[in-house]
């Protein structure tokens, strides 16, 4: 029963360290550009795709290809960023929302024509498969990949928000966009590579999930609930309070498919009512 306990808790911590890394681009984007981007599903979607095709028909191996993930989502990010969103920026909340869904969709469509409705394939190196015997018990070799990857991302986002001067441009930028110009900030360009490394994020999520979360042409829709969850109660424009959200919708939403699988995913819309109505400003008191 133990063992089955800690099964559920570290395969949920896996799966909430993978929700976390998609979604935390989605908070950088609603919390200090102040833009709702429900289409943020589909850089991740792009990554995955990226990643699926250089392994397929390139030969590349599997962690080759994330890297490569990352920087296509993070171009296309880019340049979506500097066409279509920033004439969006002044725009109302319900106008950004109904493009970026409308983008969503159109993703989709173009994923379904180009490679098909169904689930694409993963080939994982063999050191990533199978268990690995840690303290005892035996965990998965992939999950405990993706828990170190993100903690790896974690401190890096952590530290170039917090500790560099391009951190300090955009909170600058995001406080007063018109004294940041003053002083010489380029906000456009800080703006449009915050936006880039958002969406680089989120490929880099996509590569990695594919193995958990699949990879079809729904993904953008499929998802596009849990990242606002996390968002949401978390609380957008900080790191830490969408980390803690991701692992806790992680692992209630693992234990509750795992106990009580007859509710579906009854239990992480029950969670997310119970803790929006207990944080309405979020886990952290920022408001999303």
């Amino acid at each position: 029963m133990l063992t089955s306990a800690i099964g559920v808790l570290f395969d949920g911590v896996a799966y909430g360290s993978l929700l976390f890394l998609i979604s935390v681009g989605l908070s950088v984007t609603m919390g200090l550009m102040n833009f709702v981007n429900l289409a943020h599903g589909a850089f991740a979607m792009a990554g995955g795709y990226v990643s699926v095709v250089v392994m397929n028909r390139l030969g590349l191996p599997f962690l080759a290809s994330l890297p490569l993930a990352f920087i296509a989502s993070a171009v296309l990010g880019f340049a979506l960023e500097r066409t279509l969103y920033c004439r969006l920026y002044k725009a109302t909340h319900l106008d950004q929302v109904l493009f970026s869904i409308g983008l969503a969709f159109m993703a989709v469509a173009a994923a379904s024509y180009v490679w098909g409705p169904s689930q694409q394939p993963v080939h994982l190196p063999e050191f990533l498969r199978g268990q690995v015997e840690v303290l005892g018990m035996d965990l998965g070799a992939y999950r405990l990949f993706l828990i170190g990857v993100v903690v790896a991302v974690t401190l890096a986002i952590g530290g170039l928000l917090e500790r560099t001067r391009f951190g300090a441009q955009i909170r600058a930028s995001v406080d007063n966009q018109k004294a940041s110009a003053g002083l010489g900030i380029n906000v456009s360009r800080v703006f449009s590579l915050t936006f880039a490394l958002g969406s680089g994020l989120a490929g880099l999520g996509g590569g990695l999930g594919i193995d958990v979360l699949g990879l079809d042409p729904t993904f953008p829709i499929k998802y596009m609930v849990y990242f606002l969850l996390v968002v949401n109660v978390g609380g957008a424009g900080t790191i830490k309070g969408p980390l803690i959200a991701a692992m806790i919708l992680g692992v209630f939403d693992v234990a509750g498919k795992y106990y009580v699988p007859e509710t579906g995913a009854f239990v992480i819309y029950a969670l997310m009512v119970a803790l929006l109505m207990l944080f309405p400003t979020g886990l952290l008191g920022r408001r999303a």
